[in-house]
């Protein structure tokens, strides 16, 4: 068994003040006894304005927020998925929504970059939102192996998209992370619905941790941040606040029960 954590969040405007409280809850997961941490979405800032996260944008592997990351993870002895940070791209104005890996001695072993951005106006609702305004989009699934097994690396709005998914257990995937900035009427409708269903047609552990509240653009998001073993059951979920959610979990499980329930061996629309 291995113990893992969704490290959930309430992030502002202010990059030091969001760094500062990731550490401290990185630190609550380590004295658990956590050998991984998932942190929210955009951990690092929640901006005023959307495209402010360009002026905090860092190239892949470089640059002070991904600099904190590797101290963490070595200060810690924890693997971080880095939830998701402003990552330079093609286009000055708009940035990936980049999430680097660190293993336990503060060095990179992969990135994702999301691949789809929430264009979307909520139904019966006064909110809507345009991520492509201030976002490009990664084209690159990416796993990386962990000590909780290889994890498939998700982002939010990804969530949606079961093909992604069935991509990444191709690719090896046993855990996939999900971390989310879910708005409160969205998360409220779906969110639990989508992360156990990931779960379950996958045969996969998820760890989703959010960000939860009120932020400075005005956004409210839904927290709630969860861990889901291979069957659908929920380990472990909290609701608002910061805080750390923790589980243990299996890395044999999801091999396991693959071969005891072959669903996926069964399938027949493979592309």
């Amino acid at each position: 068994m291995i113990r893992v954590a969704a490290v959930q969040m309430g992030s502002q405007a202010d990059v030091p003040k969001n760094l500062q409280l990731a550490d401290r809850l990185l630190g609550e997961a380590a004295a658990d006894g956590c050998e991984l941490a998932v942190l929210p979405e955009n951990f690092a800032l929640m901006p005023v304005k959307s495209r402010d996260k360009a002026k905090h944008a860092e190239d892949a592997g470089d640059g002070p927020i991904q600099s904190f990351l590797a101290d963490a993870a070595r200060r810690h002895g924890l693997w971080i998925v880095a939830g998701s940070m402003p990552l330079r791209s093609p286009e000055a104005e708009r940035v990936y929504g980049g999430c680097p890996v660190f293993d336990a001695d503060g060095v990179q072993r992969a990135v994702y970059r999301k691949i789809h951005l929430f264009d979307v106006r909520l139904p019966d609702s006064e909110e809507s939102y345009q991520e492509s305004w201030s976002m490009y989009p990664g084209d690159e699934p990416a796993t990386v192996d962990t000590p909780a097994g290889r994890i498939g690396l998700t982002i939010c709005y990804d969530v949606r998209f079961p093909e992604l998914y069935r991509r990444l257990v191709d690719d090896g995937a046993t855990v996939f992370t999900v971390p989310a900035a879910f708005t409160r009427v969205t998360g409220e409708a779906h969110w639990m619905t989508l992360l156990r269903a990931r779960a379950i047609e996958n045969l996969a552990y998820v760890i989703a941790p959010g960000q939860y509240g009120e932020h400075p653009d005005n956004r409210s998001t839904y927290g709630h941040s969860s861990i889901i073993d291979p069957w659908g059951r929920v380990l472990a979920t909290g609701e608002e606040g910061d805080t750390v959610v923790a589980a243990d979990i299996d890395p044999e499980l999801p091999g396991r029960l693959r071969n005891e329930f072959p669903a996926l061996s069964n399938r027949r629309l493979n592309d």
